[in-house]
């Protein structure tokens, strides 16, 4: 254990094994290699049942404990970080979320993320798909999902398989609309977003909302 303590001062908890890191948590490298030998991975170790884990190599509540609450931890704090991470604060919040969805696309998709007051998203939905240069977009549509989540924020976003993120007439045109029909039910559109492979626009960074 000494050498596995050594090398955490040295190196960084981040430098440990799976095995390491559990024998720190268990006090013991024969459990560690034991308890992942017979459940084949940390995430495996993880999903355990704590009746089971009790029975493993000897393991005991104690330490099954301890390893279950280890587990929730890092749920839980992967949850949050999810969280704050799904909450939009500027236009490159959305091209970071969105990006790795559109960009090697070959077609046209309209998107919209639904927003609560604190911006944080409570849905994101492909709205419709298109063809090379464009896709058909029913405002109605938009609205309607946006009652029935009673939202009061969104943000519409598409991409341009082109490359080019420069918005078109349709695009002007249609966030027209958009902005037009929301506001009938102060429902307020953020921002459109058109994303490419290699840029972005935004119509609220550009002064077009």
């Amino acid at each position: 254990m000494q050498d596995i303590r050594n090398k955490l001062a040295a190196r960084g908890i981040t430098s440990l094994s799976d095995s390491e890191l559990l024998a720190l948590l268990l006090e013991s490298r024969e459990l560690a290699d034991a308890l992942l030998c017979e459940c084949g991975s940390l995430n495996a170790v993880a999903s355990t049942q704590a009746s089971r884990l009790r029975m493993i190599a000897g393991l005991g509540s104690k330490r099954a404990e301890r390893i279950l609450a280890a587990a929730e931890l890092g749920h839980r704090i992967a949850a949050a970080n999810r969280a704050i991470e799904d909450s939009i604060t500027s236009c490159d919040d959305v091209v970071r979320i969105m990006r790795p969805k559109l960009q090697d696309k070959k077609h046209e998709e309209c998107w919209v993320l639904y927003l609560t007051n604190s911006n944080r998203i409570i849905e994101c939905t492909c709205m419709s798909q298109g063809g090379l240069q464009a896709t058909v977009v029913d405002h109605r549509l938009i609205i309607k999902r946006a009652l029935e989540l009673l939202t009061p924020r969104i943000i519409v976003l598409h991409n341009h398989p082109s490359g080019c993120a420069t918005p078109s007439g349709a695009d002007v045109d249609i966030t027209r609309k958009i902005k037009s029909a929301a506001a009938l039910f102060d429902i307020e559109l953020l921002d459109h977003v058109i994303i490419s492979s290699s840029e972005h626009y935004s119509f609220k960074s550009n002064g077009k909302l």
